[in-house]
């Protein structure tokens, strides 16, 4: 049957044709900088086919960022929908289909891309290793997580959006009741995208427990180390579960399978029982990151050492066994009985308690301790009370018999989001400005990045405080309309949604006008810090290490600098083994991206052409034997001293 050209795009909606022309435009904008700097050679020789970890990381970040857009401009025309009572601003479709992409987007394409970017980019330095394990499998990871979020995006201008709800349940995520290519898109953009977030995982785990700098044990690695290590567990026994459910979903859509309709002996709720095992350790999975990088800013910025670090790691530890014990409080008012709901109430119970640890760990170390203020140091600062009110009431919401008021209702909408939000996004936000002089040389505008702080954390206290209470008073949630008698608190929380956009937009700002105007680093040490990150100059080489530091205690670079001590040795200087760059990740992912394009649309055999290629580059990879290549000790002396500002005499420690 012949697709008609009003069939695939999608027509008949103003903002969707304002954002076509916005799509068409950027493009066009790309392409003519591209042509007319003549940058297209530079593209691909520096980043399109790079392996190297800082870059990737930086391409990581950027993609989240644009994702942090796309999502904040579906929340704002949610809450200008819900400003007023019948507004009608957007039509029931449209607004299903907004809150589907924006709850996605925001976890799958924006929180985790963000933090595995951090992780990309300082992991590494922390650890002393000059790359990943498998830099090739790296760069895979990446464009495996780019091309995904990709074929997601481009389902509101081509096929329609996905309007299930993220968590997509079954039957209403079914062939039946959500024909066409919408719900196609969300099924296999999380599936490609979710191949490099494992990818990651075990390329990171590998990592830390074998390429640590010499001397340094596993209780003496950086708490944000710790914290990536203890994900990465999680990631790859989470997202397995994952890839079988999306898996098992597409060939129940495309093939005509039964796993989850109600007909032919599916169960609907095997669906939400395999997205929630995944689900709830995916809420640690971009979390516990979080606790690590507040962690490493609240020593940094105190000027102690971390308290409690042990308990720290053991809480993380806990966390993430019980993080796979928890997922049925997601579906309590679903009938599985009393003892069933107890059980799960308990361990939902207890995961609370090695949190709360940690909130005692970082007011010991602010306690009597000089703060810094600073613009990372005040996010970390206004993540603690948030955080703690998301928690307080997800224990309320944890309780089995009391979640039968909460359950569904806007008093969820607003746990999640303190939960999140407070966590995962300031540390996002704390993160990239405390790393950003190891990223790009400069640091970021400190009066712009405290402005653009108080705008954005004002505006989230404003905009969820409030839902709450509406949902004390039984606004159910996923609801495209408002009755008067929620108009107040409503519109309180719509004006917050415009003070965290205009946040958002004065940090972006602050990106360019600090590049313009902000002094570049003299050394690597921007802050004055305690780990190996910041032992190397910036820019940082491409080895990282000229001469592997040998860690004899925690925060390592605090201890050399109290010793007179630094990570550069001429007389240690050896050539050092690169890999080098690859173009054969980007094209073997693009084939992918078009094969999952094509099954978006039942397009079978053309999908099978493209998957074909797909395994052919994966042969020729498997006879391609590239050794890399050595860095000379001559260009090595001759990077490290251009960088350190060291005249030509003989420099050790």
């Amino acid at each position: 049957m012949q697709m008609k050209l009003s069939e695939f795009f999608v027509t008949g909606e103003p903002l969707i044709y304002a954002g076509m022309v916005a799509i068409v435009l950027v493009t066009c904008a790309i392409v003519f900088l591209l042509t007319y700097f003549k940058r297209w050679g530079w593209l691909w020789r520096e980043w399109l086919t790079t392996v190297d970890h800082k870059k990737i990381g930086i391409m990581y970040i950027l993609s989240a960022l644009a994702m942090l857009f796309r999502g904040g401009v579906d929340a704002l025309m949610m809450r200008v929908q819900l400003a007023f009572p019948d507004l009608n601003f957007l039509n029931s479709q449209h607004y299903n289909e907004i809150f589907t992409t924006h709850g996605t987007v925001m976890i799958i394409f924006m929180a985790m891309p963000f933090l595995i970017g951090l992780m990309n980019i300082v992991v590494p330095l922390q650890i002393g290793a000059r790359d990943f394990a498998f830099p090739y499998v790296n760069a895979l990871s990446f464009w495996s997580f780019f091309f995904g979020a990709l074929l997601f995006n481009i389902s509101f201008v081509i096929g329609g959006s996905p309007d299930a709800g993220w968590t997509s349940y079954t039957p209403l995520a079914g062939a039946a009741l959500s024909p066409g290519p919408g719900q196609n898109f969300y099924l296999l953009g999380l599936q490609l995208s979710g191949i490099g977030t494992l990818a990651t995982g075990i390329n990171l785990m590998v990592t830390i427990l074998k390429m640590r700098a010499p001397g340094m044990k596993l209780f003496q690695m950086p708490i944000f180390t710790w914290s990536t290590l203890v994900t990465c567990f999680i990631i790859i026994f989470a997202f397995p579960i994952l890839t079988v459910a999306l898996a098992l979903m597409t060939i129940d859509r495309i093939f005509g399978a039964q796993f989850f309709t109600l007909t032919g002996e599916g169960m609907p709720m095997l669906w939400a029982n395999l997205f929630w095992m995944w689900g709830h350790p995916e809420v640690y999975i971009v979390i516990l990151p979080a606790f690590g990088i507040f962690s490493e800013i609240i020593a940094t910025f105190a000027n102690k050492r971390l308290f409690g670090y042990k308990a720290m790691v053991w809480s993380m530890i806990l966390i993430a066994g019980l993080s796979f014990l928890v997922w049925v409080h997601h579906f309590f008012t679903m009938g599985a009985g009393a003892f069933v709901n107890s059980v799960f109430s308990v361990s939902t119970m207890l995961i609370a308690v090695p949190t709360g640890v940690k909130i005692f760990n970082w007011l010991g170390t602010l306690y009597k301790s000089k703060i810094q203020f600073t613009t990372p140091m005040l996010w970390s600062l206004a993540f603690i009370p948030s955080f703690v009110i998301g928690g307080v009431t997800g224990v309320m919401l944890g309780m089995a018999a009391a979640d039968y008021q909460f359950h569904n209702s806007y008093f969820l909408i607003a746990h999640f989001h303190y939960v999140l939000i407070a966590g995962t996004v300031f540390a996002c936000f704390a993160g990239l400005e405390y790393w950003y002089p190891k990223m790009f040389g400069h640091k970021l505008n400190q009066k712009l990045g405290k402005l653009s702080f108080w705008l954005f954390v004002i505006g989230f206290h404003i905009t969820f405080f409030p839902q709450y209470f509406l949902g004390l008073d039984g606004m159910p949630r996923r609801l495209f309309d408002t009755a008067p008698e929620w108009f107040t608190l409503n519109f309180i929380s719509t004006i917050g949604a415009f003070g965290m956009g205009a946040g958002f937009a004065l940090f972006v700002l602050n990106i360019y006008y600090s590049y313009k105007t902000s002094p570049r680093e003299k050394t690597g040490d921007s802050w004055d810090g305690r780990t190996l990150e910041w032992a190397t100059p910036t820019p940082i080489p491409h080895y990282n290490f000229a001469t592997q530091p040998t860690v004899k205690e925690l925060d390592a670079f605090h201890d050399m600098k109290k010793r007179g001590e630094t990570t550069y040795d001429e007389s240690k200087l050896k050539p050092i083994h690169m890999p080098n760059y690859s173009g054969q990740p980007f094209i073997m992912m693009g084939l992918l991206f078009f094969s999952s394009f094509a099954l978006v649309f039942e397009w079978i055999i053309l999908s099978a052409v493209f998957l074909v290629a797909v395994l052919v580059m994966m042969g020729i990879h498997s006879f391609d034997y590239d050794d890399g290549y050595h860095v000379e000790v001559e260009d090595i002396k001759r990077t490290e001293r251009q960088l350190r500002g060291l005249n030509d005499e003989h420099t050790g420690s």
